[in-house]
């Protein structure tokens, strides 16, 4: 069995490096901000904005990006904590942490070298009806936590019935 060192620690910087890549090309590309660039129709739209804010640019008030840069620091290092205390062939756990921990590294890299905030661009949705706008490291993010809650719901589920007492006979 491979341990979970070898999906977590090539899938981390590999993500990271995808992230920062694609939100670079973006904010030299697609200005000026909030002018929508059609990639597959009305559907998929690359669209600059910057995100001073949390998800969906909720603002913490004028020190959001220190406070959210602390928080990520605190989040980061219990994502870690985890992955130390993983399993060492426990592979999927690594794979699920290193969605979340990447993403999470990703934001936090462009919210401390951008005072304008986080890099969003992708833009999807039909007419005036659209999701927030988006990058690749809120794409980590959530399919890393999706992945890591079924984890959990099937770990969970699966030692309740280790640990369930015998059915009665009749």
């Amino acid at each position: 069995m491979k341990s979970k060192a070898t999906v977590f620690w090539p899938l981390v910087p590999l993500l990271v490096l995808a992230d920062c890549t694609t939100k670079q090309v973006a904010a030299e590309r697609l200005e000026p901000e909030h002018v929508p660039h059609e990639v597959f129709g009305d559907l998929i739209r690359f669209t600059l904005a910057y995100n001073p804010g949390a998800s969906f640019s909720m603002s913490l008030g004028e020190h959001s990006r220190w406070i959210l840069a602390a928080l990520a620091f605190g989040v980061l290092g219990v994502l870690m904590v985890q992955y130390l205390r993983a399993a060492p062939h426990d592979r999927m756990l690594a794979v699920a942490l290193g969605f979340v921990v990447a993403g999470a590294c990703g934001n936090l890299l462009d919210r401390l070298r951008r005072p304008r905030g986080v890099v969003d661009f992708i833009d999807i949705g039909f007419g005036d009806v659209r999701f927030w706008t988006f990058n690749l490291a809120d794409v980590a993010v959530f399919c890393g936590a999706v992945l890591l809650a079924h984890l959990l719901i099937r770990r969970d589920r699966d030692e309740g019935l280790i640990n369930a007492p015998p059915a009665p006979s009749t």
